[in-house]
Formats: C-alpha cells, sequence, structure tokens
C-alpha cells in the first residue's frame, strides 16, 4: 500500500487547557512527519463540550493542577468511548497531568482525587518533592530523551508495563527506575520538551500503529531524512550523560 494513498486521524485532546511546556510540538511532529510522506492528515481539536469521534490517534498534555481539574471531569464523561477507541487499537500518547488521567485516578495533597478513565492500570499520588530536569530513557524502542516537571507519583499494576528505565533522570516517581507506561497502544510519560520532536522514531512508531488500527496491516513508513533530528537527540544524551 503506497504512502500517497493513506490517511490518518488524529484528535488533540483540551489543548486550550492542557498545553504546557511545548506539548503542541508532539501534534507539529505527527502531523508534518505523515506529510512528508504525503499521508493526508485530518485533524481535529476537541475541547471542553464537544463531542468525541473516532480518530486513530489521540493526544493529550500536561496542565497545571486547575486545569488538570477541570478537563478530569469532562473527559470522565467520555470514558466509555474512549475504552471502546483503545479496544479496538486505536493510539494514545498522554503527557504528564494527561498521562495520569490515563490512570485510575490522581490524589493531590489537600483537595479530592481526580477520577482518571482507567486506559490503563496506574494511579498517582501527590509527593512532597518537585522532579525537574532532563531525563534520558531505554526503551526497547530505542533511546528516549526529554524533560520532566512533576512531583505527581505514578505506579503502574497489572498488564500495563513501562515505557522503558530511566537513565537519567527520575521518571514515574523516583523510586522503582520506571518512566511511563503502556498497555495496548496506550502510552503516557512524563516526558515533556517535546517529547516527538526528540525522539522522532518514536513519533513513526507511533504513526504505524494508527496506520495499522485503520487499515488492519501492519505498514512500514518510508525512511525520513532525519540527520538533524538524530544528532539532536543523540547530542541530548550525551549532555544528559
Amino acid at each position: 500500500m503506497e504512502e500517497k494513498n493513506l490517511k490518518i486521524s488524529i484528535a488533540h485532546l483540551y489543548p486550550k487547557l492542557l498545553n504546557l511546556y511545548g506539548d503542541m510540538g508532539n501534534i507539529i511532529t505527527l502531523k508534518k512527519r505523515c506529510e512528508w510522506r504525503g499521508i493526508d492528515v485530518e485533524f481535529e481539536e476537541i475541547n471542553i463540550g464537544d463531542s468525541i469521534k473516532n480518530h486513530d490517534l489521540y493526544f493529550i498534555g500536561g496542565g497545571q493542577d486547575k486545569q488538570q481539574e477541570e478537563v478530569a471531569q469532562e473527559l470522565y464523561s467520555h470514558k466509555n468511548e474512549l475504552t471502546a477507541q483503545r479496544d479496538d487499537g486505536a493510539v494514545f500518547l498522554g503527557i504528564c497531568g494527561g498521562y495520569q488521567l490515563f490512570g485510575h485516578y490522581y490524589q493531590p495533597h489537600d483537595k479530592d482525587k481526580l477520577e482518571g478513565i482507567s486506559l490503563m492500570d496506574a494511579y498517582t499520588v501527590a509527593g512532597k518533592k518537585r522532579f525537574i530536569g532532563n531525563v534520558t530513557v531505554k526503551t526497547d524502542l530505542g533511546t528516549l530523551v526529554g524533560f520532566e516537571n512533576h512531583s505527581g507519583l505514578t505506579y503502574l499494576q497489572g498488564e500495563t508495563k513501562p515505557l522503558g528505565t530511566v537513565v537519567v533522570g527520575n521518571g514515574n516517581n523516583g523510586k522503582d527506575g520506571l518512566e511511563g507506561g503502556r498497555f495496548k497502544n496506550v502510552f503516557g510519560t512524563y516526558l515533556h520538551g517535546s517529547l516527538l520532536p526528540k525522539n522522532p522514531h518514536f513519533a513513526d512508531y507511533l504513526i504505524e500503529l494508527a496506520l495499522e488500527k485503520r487499515y488492519g496491516e501492519k505498514i512500514k513508513l518510508t525512511p525520513l531524512d532525519d540527520k538533524l533530528e538524530n544528532e539532536t537527540h543523540d547530542s541530548l544524551i550525551n549532555k544528559n550523560y
């Protein structure tokens, strides 16, 4: 199947509220890496009060506690349709606060628990220390680099597996040496900064999964000239070490 005949649909969940530390760069990267290959991109922003249609890939970023509270209630109202999309093979990527809401709940220090939508078997509680700085993570998909800024402590359970092992930084909770989570095609991570521009190999992996969801077969993307992206990625690894 030729790439120029392919199409992908991407939804950006609540960008007006959850878009800290350059998270919009993840959407730009996904769109451009499709367009450079001639893959048609259907894109939709979903904000408070909007219905959620079926898409191949859903992205949600991070935000401050106040914005996260507002999104949590709205997102929970769409739990059933998003769970159905997960089980149908749709790809989800959640960053920081969005990652936390993919789990069962986030428990702040002095506020009511924020209910998540349980796309993965995980939960988050507020910690006393804020984790800030560059992160390097070893994964089965290659090394990931990024920047973390969070005080939430996330713990994985059951069939939810870590995205990778922390080499530099704190990751999910600063204790177990793990970063991010994955269940089916649902991915969560604390890596901002932005994640996908710094890790084009991971961006392409998500696109391939989304295409497989749409077309029902594995589609290998044509490599792009990622010389500058890879040099940036590798320089960050060296800097972090």
